[in-house]
C-alpha cells in the first residue's frame, strides 16, 4: 500500500513537472507573440526590423519545445488534443523559419564564393593552367552571386509574404487559442497521475541512439568523403541521399534536449557532447541546403559556362562542409563524456 502511494506521488509530481513546462512555453509563446504585434510584424528592414526578427525566432522556438514535447511525452497528455495541435505547430514554426534560413542560406553562399573567387590578382608565377582555372572563377563568381542573390532574395521575400499570411490567418489563430489554453490548464491524461517522466525521456534518447549507430560513422571519421560527391551536379533535383539520415539524428537530438530540459529544467547539466553535436549537425544542415541550392541554380537555363563552372565549384565547396560537419559530430559524439552528462 505505502509502494502503491509513493508511486501515485511520483506520478503526480511528473505530472506537474510536465505540466509547468509546457505552460511556461506557452507563456513565453504568448509573450513573442505580443512583441510580433507591436512591432508591426511586416518590418523586413530598416526600424523594427530586428525586434521583429527576435520575435519570430521566439514565437519558432517556443513552438518547437511545445511540438516536441508533446511528442515525447504524449502517453501522459489528452490525445486527441495533442494530436490535433502538434502538427499544427510544426506547421507554424515550419512557416515562420523559411525567411531567416534563405537569408542565412545567400549570407553563406556569397561568403563562399567571395573565399574561393579571392579579391586578389593571379600571381605570373602560377601555371598557366591554374591561372586560367582561377580567371574562369573570378569572372564567374560575380555573375553566379548576383544569380543566387536574386533566386535566394525572391525566395525570401516569398517566404516573407507566406509568413505574414501564415499569422493573419485563421489557422494560426486556432494556434494561438490552444496555446493560450495550455498557458492556463494542460490537458493531461489519467496515466499522469501514475506514469513517470524518466522512462518516456530515455526512449526518445534510445531512438537517437538507435538512428546515429544507422549512421555511416566510419567514413564520416575521416574528413573527407569522395562518396558525398558522387551525385554532383546531376539533373536530379532531389536532396543528397546521404543527408536525410543526418537530418533525422539533428531532429532526434533536438527531442532529447528538449526532454532533458523537462526532467531538470534550468538546472540541466551542460553536456557537451549534446551541444558540440548539435552544432555540427546545424552545420551539416545549413551546407546541405547550401549545396542544393547552388546545384539549382547551375540548372538554370542559358546562364554562361563561366557561371556554371563558379556554381559547380561552390556546390563542391559546400559538399565538403558537409563532410567536415560529419568529421565534426562524429568526433563530438564518440569523445568521452565523464563528467559533462
Amino acid at each position: 500500500m505505502a509502494k502503491q502511494h509513493l508511486d501515485r506521488a511520483a506520478g503526480s509530481v511528473a505530472g506537474d513537472t510536465l505540466e509547468a513546462y509546457l505552460q511556461a512555453q506557452a507563456t513565453e509563446f504568448l509573450r513573442a507573440l505580443r512583441q510580433h504585434r507591436e512591432t508591426g510584424g511586416t518590418a523586413s528592414h530598416g526600424n523594427g526590423a530586428e525586434e521583429t526578427v527576435d520575435a519570430a525566432r521566439a514565437l519558432r522556438r517556443s513552438a518547437r519545445r511545445i511540438s516536441g514535447t508533446l511528442h515525447t511525452f504524449r502517453p501522459l497528455l489528452d490525445t486527441d488534443w495533442s494530436e490535433g495541435i502538434r502538427p499544427e505547430l510544426a506547421w507554424l514554426s515550419g512557416t515562420l523559419a523559411r525567411e531567416h534560413a534563405y537569408a542565412a542560406r545567400l549570407d553563406r553562399l556569397l561568403e563562399a564564393l567571395h573565399r574561393l573567387s579571392g579579391p586578389s590578382p593571379i600571381p605570373a608565377q602560377v601555371p598557366s593552367g591554374a591561372r586560367e582555372e582561377k580567371s574562369n572563377l573570378t569572372v564567374g563568381a560575380a555573375k553566379a552571386g548576383a544569380l543566387l542573390e536574386r533566386q535566394l532574395t525572391l525566395a525570401r521575400t516569398r517566404a516573407h509574404s507566406a509568413a505574414l499570411q501564415a499569422l493573419g490567418s485563421s489557422r494560426f489563430h486556432a494556434v494561438a487559442d490552444n496555446v493560450a489554453v495550455l498557458a492556463s490548464e494542460v490537458p493531461l491524461s489519467p496515466a499522469a497521475t501514475t506514469a513517470h517522466l524518466k522512462p518516456l525521456a530515455a526512449a526518445a534518447e534510445d531512438r537517437l541512439t538507435d538512428a546515429i549507430t544507422q549512421l555511416p560513422l566510419v567514413s564520416a571519421g575521416h574528413p573527407y568523403n569522395s562518396e558525398a560527391l558522387v551525385h554532383g551536379l546531376s539533373a536530379d533535383p532531389a536532396p543528397h541521399p546521404q543527408d536525410a539520415p543526418w537530418h533525422q539524428v539533428r531532429l532526434l537530438l533536438r527531442l532529447h534536449r528538449y526532454a532533458r530540459e523537462v526532467l531538470y529544467g534550468t538546472e540541466a547539466p551542460v553536456d557537451v557532447r549534446l551541444l558540440d553535436s548539435g552544432q555540427a549537425l546545424d552545420r551539416h544542415r545549413d551546407a546541405a541546403e547550401a549545396a542544393t541550392a547552388a546545384a539549382s541554380a547551375a540548372r538554370t537555363p542559358r546562364i554562361a559556362p563561366a557561371t556554371a563552372y563558379a556554381l559547380g565549384v561552390l556546390h563542391a565547396d559546400q559538399r565538403h562542409e558537409v563532410e567536415a560537419a560529419r568529421f565534426a559530430f562524429q568526433r563530438a559524439w564518440l569523445r568521452e563524456t565523464v563528467g559533462t552528462s
